[in-house]
Formats: structure tokens, sequence, C-alpha cells
């Protein structure tokens, strides 16, 4: 019988705390997409719990129920161009920060994935690794950035079906990298990324 995962509703009682995560930070294309939500104090659900430790038909039970039941939510992309622009870590964090400014409901203090954050708008905030599977908020906003990132990267397949987004939503895949190597990079792919396997290839110009 698996062993039902238990997340921390809560850092502090009584406060209104939204958790932040992004998904997409390692992916050689499409935007990194990042999520804000402020659950009920009392949330609950035995499937919840980091979305990469979850199965995709999970994630994807759990995000209705996640933008029904939260007092507040918000996802936001941040592009490839501007991760281009900024760097990865400066476009996931910008992303959270867009998000949180998206809510509905303003929170008192944000919980925020990972190890790096920066201030923004007064906000009080606390970093903690391995967040999405420790809080609660922190894990339904992780499945919802994750969601809507593949959402994306599967109707961006559609349009660019060589690269196979739909199955590696744009990660250094061989698929992916092969890919590349034939038909070169498009719109979509962070020129600033850069593979190894892929050093010696002459770059084409956009499709």
């Amino acid at each position: 019988m698996k062993k039902e995962i238990h997340l921390r509703n809560f850092l502090e009682k009584d406060r209104i705390e939204a958790g932040c995560d992004e998904a997409g930070r390692g992916p050689l294309a499409g935007p990194v997409y990042a999520a804000a939500v402020i659950l009920p104090p009392d949330f609950h659900h035995p499937l919840l719990n980091d979305s990469k430790q979850m199965t995709e038909k999970a994630r994807e039970t759990l995000r209705p129920i996640i933008e029904q039941e939260a007092i507040a939510w918000a996802v936001e992309a941040v592009s490839a161009e501007e991760i281009d622009q900024i760097n990865i870590l400066a476009a996931s964090i910008t992303g959270m920060q867009r998000a949180v400014r998206k809510l509905s409901v303003k929170p008192d203090f944000l919980l925020i994935d990972g190890n790096k954050f920066r201030p923004f708008d007064g906000y009080r905030y606390q970093t903690v690794v391995h967040g999405d599977a420790t809080f609660a908020s922190i894990a339904a906003a992780s499945v919802l950035a994750k969601t809507y990132r593949d959402e994306f990267m599967r109707e961006l397949a559609k349009e660019f079906p060589q690269y196979g987004w739909d199955r590696n939503m744009g990660y250094p895949t061989k698929d992916h990298i092969e890919a590349i190597r034939e038909y070169g990079y498009c719109k979509w792919h962070r020129m600033s990324f850069h593979v190894k396997e892929l050093e010696n290839t002459l770059f084409n110009d956009y499709l």
C-alpha cells in the first residue's frame, strides 16, 4: 500500500501564505511557467505532492481541484526570449513575482520553493529547499506550473512536430537534440542554453 504524503499546510498559522514554484528551468525550448497558490488552511488531498513525484494523470486530476478550492491562484509564463535576456534564474523569480501580483487575494507571506529569490513590493518571504515536498501550497503551485507548461508545449508541438515537444516538453532528450542537429533551432528555443552534444553543430537560422 502506497504511503500517503502529509504536507505542511502553513509555516505560521492565521496568516495568508502563498506558495510559489516554477516549472521548466531545464528545457532547451519554451517558456518557464510559475504559479502562486493560496490554499485554505485545512486543505488536504492524498495525491498532492511535489509535481515531479506525481504521475501525469495525478497532476491532471489535481489541477481543477486546486483551482476550485484555492482561495486564490495565478499562473504566469516568461518567454524563451526573455529568458535569454535575463537568464533562467532571474526569469524563474520574475515569473513567481508576476504570479503573486496577479493573485486576487493579497498574501501576507510567501513560501518560495528553492533557495533563491529577491525582495519585491514589500512582501515578506522564506525560501524552502524541497519546498514542493514540504508545503501543500508550494506543491499546489508546482502542479499548476507543470500542467500549464506541459499543455503549452503540446500546443507548440503541433506547429513544430519535428522536435517531439509533446513527449519531451522541450527538455534535452536524445530525440530533441537529434532534431536540433537535423533541423536547427526555431524561435521557441532558448538561444542562451548550450548543449555539449551540439557544440560542433552549425546553427541554422530560425525556422
